[in-house]
């Protein structure tokens, strides 16, 4: 009798485990807002994002490349990523961030990442996408990058190796001829007339090394850009937005070329008043960004309000 009354318990929390439904893949709520990502550094200083950075996430059979996310100037895995980091990854992507750049200093300057030559911060991301791709058995990684990340990646792409390693990018704000914000770039270029042009570059560059290479005209980008801006081993889109006061002209960001499409925010929707931080938190230009990384499968993209600087 008690062998029956085991064997018929054990029937029935069989039935019971087949029966339950299984375990539903985390949601991670998404705040359309480019400074969504501050909290959460606050609240985990130096850390990821959830939904970030797990090197046990098997890439899918509907997003094999892990996406491998990369800031602007002054920012860094957690502040620059609190709308891509839970939008990509409800998506089911496998989803990377870091902070390159950055002084070794505690937090939260150690949280300030773009400081950094574009030169050592490539190298910091060609040692983050091999350990992605150890990590998860990939072949290549897609990029998302906004701002000087777009540099640094296509810098990494076309002088260290990594055109071999990277499927698509996706540029936010990219400044790929360098920018004339403020007059900076005619700046420059004039005091290296004058013969000055490496104490300007010393001035500009005290606090962030990054920026005064990304000047337009400036030996850094003439030579990054002299075999052309893009790899053509990589599928580029652009995501640009015509009212970028650090990307100046905006049409910096929008250099044609056979393997790279353009796409300027407020086209066909005026409402969207995206500059250069509020184009990170764009709704509208993370439709964009999510048919660029999977071409084959598009949807609508939204036209809606989007208020300047924050999304």
């Amino acid at each position: 009798m008690r062998t029956l009354l085991v064997l018929v318990a054990t029937a029935m929390l069989s039935l019971a485990a087949n029966s339950a439904p299984a375990q539903a893949t985390p949601t991670y709520p998404v705040d359309y807002n480019f400074f969504a990502g501050i909290g959460p550094e606050l609240l985990n200083p130096g850390g990821a994002l959830p939904g970030s950075n797990d090197t046990r996430c098997v890439p899918s059979p509907e997003h094999p490349n892990p996406v491998v996310l990369l800031h602007g100037t002054g920012g860094g895995a957690q502040t620059n990523w609190g709308v891509y980091v839970p939008l990509l990854a409800n998506e089911g992507y496998c989803v990377f961030s870091l902070t390159y750049g950055a002084y070794d200093l505690p937090w939260p300057i150690s949280a300030i990442g773009g400081m950094a030559p574009i030169e050592k911060s490539a190298a910091e991301i060609s040692a983050f996408v091999d350990m992605v791709l150890g990590a998860t058995g990939a072949s290549k990684v897609d990029f998302v990058a906004h701002s000087q990340g777009n540099i640094a990646g296509n810098y990494y792409i076309k002088r260290l190796g990594g055109g071999a390693k990277v499927d698509k990018f996706v540029g936010i704000a990219p400044p790929w001829l360098g920018t004339n914000a403020f007059g900076a770039g005619d700046i420059a270029a004039f005091s290296r007339v004058l013969g000055v042009g490496s104490a300007m570059d010393a001035l500009t560059g005290s606090l962030c090394n990054a920026c005064a290479q990304m000047f337009t005209g400036s030996p850094f980008m003439t030579s990054l850009n002299a075999d052309g801006v893009y790899d053509p081993r990589v599928t580029y889109t652009n995501i640009a937005s015509a009212l970028d006061e650090l990307v100046v002209p905006y049409t910096s960001g929008t250099v044609p070329g056979p393997n790279a499409t353009s796409i300027v925010v407020s086209d066909g929707c005026s409402q969207d008043l995206s500059e250069h931080l509020a184009i990170a938190g764009s709704p509208r230009a993370a439709g964009f960004a999510l048919n660029a990384l999977d071409p084959d499968h598009p949807r609508p993209v939204a036209c809606e309000f989007v208020p300047p600087f924050t999304g």
